[in-house]
């Protein structure tokens, strides 16, 4: 039932790739307008998953679920049948906002009724697949979709898992509050969206080669909110979010796992898709099918990953997991247009079969290491940390293969091409594809020849900077992970002996540290 809309809001952030081209024709959105429809989901679901998080502790987890679950519903529909540009980017704000009350729910819920170790390890495990397979799926199902109904119908899958939540979720889920907590604090709800909303909004507003002192600035302005925030909590005496929380080693650290590793992932990933396109010159549902090997290889790995866990320290699976992924960023890093699409597909089904074990234990590690009470508060700090890692990869090392790009190509390409020809090729792959399609067979082959090599020699420095940052991260893992969550004795489900693989093993959990 918890895995369900999970699966349904990771489809939603890529199912609207492939309709791109059919909305563009029927609502003919302008580029800052196309911008907002395809980015303002991750910006809204970033900015509230703190406030709702919080707010889940305080009304309850289930009851924050369906309230999601019925606003994402009216909202899907909203946006299927959108009869603008503007109404489009409302509804899908709107989506954003219900899928902010959604993830840190159903991870919140699993953490609440699953207190045994062993059983949460495996419950988010299969948590964890649901989001890789949803990814996976999103550009599958949307192109399916198109091949029979209009740019709506993508928008339209989640209505009948809604329904069903509504249906089931009062039957078959427990309702979990935080009884102790007091009335909201405002100002820290306004200071929390300020910081989240700015940051990911700079950053993405960079991403999009936006003006970098506006950009930064910002970002500076969610930073300055964010510190605020921070020092607001620790005078509350009931706080929006337990900052006490970070003293854990095991919470702090896998946090920054969680952000770094994401961030190397997102900004690799985003490469990859625009090669098969770009320089493989696939057809987009193609490309989407090529990529359902490496989230698949995700999904087995994230439901390997907690007998793993049983069977090894957990600070040992996850180092080891990321040291899989840098070869696979290493196999990027390699990459050259002889080699093609053979060693693209099998770097990134590498990389993503340790990305696996390092989202299930590394969400695990987060939300086991928080008291009961507070598992909403943890699971949307779990969530925040990938959505910042996600728009991190995306802007920084977007920026950087995009530098590269544009500082390789213009040397490599043939004298006498037309002015705006040139300029065309100099902005980005996908542009030099267009602007090449009328040009001459053979001069368009030349010029493709080395916009193609210079977009690849920015992949392999992206995935440089990927395998470089998951390196660190290893070392990162072995030191901060060392930290057992808060335990007091072991229950009888669980042996003293399963202490030593770094996990919770009583379902009655203190705020305390425990070195191993």
């Amino acid at each position: 039932m918890l895995a369900l809309p999970t699966l349904v809001l990771a489809m939603d952030v890529t199912v609207l790739y492939l309709a791109v081209p059919h909305l563009v024709a029927d609502l003919g959105p302008d580029s800052e307008q196309m911008l907002w429809i395809t980015d303002i989901y991750g910006f809204m679901i970033a900015g509230f998953l703190v406030t709702m998080g919080t707010l889940g502790d305080r009304i309850g987890r289930r009851r924050l679920l369906l309230w999601g679950a019925a606003a994402f519903g009216v909202a899907s529909v909203a946006a299927a049948y959108a009869p603008s540009a503007e109404a489009l980017i409302a509804a899908r704000a709107l989506l954003g906002i219900a899928g902010a009350t959604l993830m840190p729910s159903t991870l919140a819920l699993i953490g609440n009724m699953f207190q045994n170790a062993r059983q949460r390890g495996t419950a988010i495990g299969v948590w964890a697949a649901s989001l890789s397979g949803g990814a996976a799926l999103g550009p599958v199902v949307g192109g399916a979709l198109l091949e029979s109904f209009g740019w709506g119908a993508a928008f339209l899958i989640g209505v009948p898992v809604m329904a069903l939540l509504l249906v089931g979720g009062p039957l078959l889920l427990p309702e979990h509050r935080d009884t102790t907590a007091g009335r909201p604090d405002l100002f820290s709800v306004v200071l929390s969206l300020v910081a989240m909303l700015a940051i990911v909004y700079g950053v993405k507003l960079l991403s999009h080669g936006g003006d970098p002192v506006l950009s930064g600035g910002i970002v500076l302005a969610g930073l300055v909110a964010g510190t605020v925030f921070w020092r607001r909590q620790r005078g509350l005496a009931h706080p929006m979010l337990d900052v006490a929380l970070f003293r854990n080693r095991a919470f702090t650290g896998a946090l920054l796992v969680l952000l770094l590793a994401m961030t190397a992932t997102a900004g690799t990933y985003l490469f990859v898709t625009r090669f098969l396109q770009g320089v493989e010159g696939l057809p987009p549902l193609a490309a989407g099918l090529w990529l359902v090997p490496s989230s698949l290889a995700m999904i087995l790995t994230s439901l390997a990953a907690p007998a793993l866990a049983r069977r090894a320290p957990t600070r040992v699976v996850v180092a080891g997991s990321l040291a899989v992924s840098a070869v696979g960023f290493l196999l990027l890093a390699l990459l050259d247009q002889e080699a093609g699409l053979p060693l693209l597909i099998a770097g990134i089904v590498v990389v993503y079969v340790g990305q696996g074990p390092i989202m299930a234990l590394g969400t695990d590690l987060v939300v086991g290491s928080a008291p009961p009470e507070k598992a909403g508060s943890a699971a949307a700090m779990s969530e925040t940390s990938a959505e910042l890692g996600l728009a991190l990869g995306v802007a920084a090392l977007g920026s950087v293969g995009a530098a590269v790009y544009r500082h390789t190509v213009p040397g490599a390409l043939p004298v006498g091409l037309p002015p705006e020809t040139t300029s065309a090729v100099r902005d980005s792959i996908e542009a030099a594809v267009a602007a090449t399609a009328h040009l001459p067979p053979a001069l368009t082959h030349a010029v493709m020849a080395s916009a193609r090599a210079a977009f690849s020699s920015g992949l392999n420095l992206v995935a440089g900077i990927g395998a470089a940052v998951t390196l660190v991260l290893v070392v990162l893992a072995l030191a901060l992970l060392r930290t057992r969550t808060p335990i007091t004795e072991p229950g009888p489900a669980e042996p003293t002996a399963a202490l030593d693989q770094g996990v919770s093993a009583s379902p009655v959990r203190e705020p305390c540290d425990q070195i191993r």
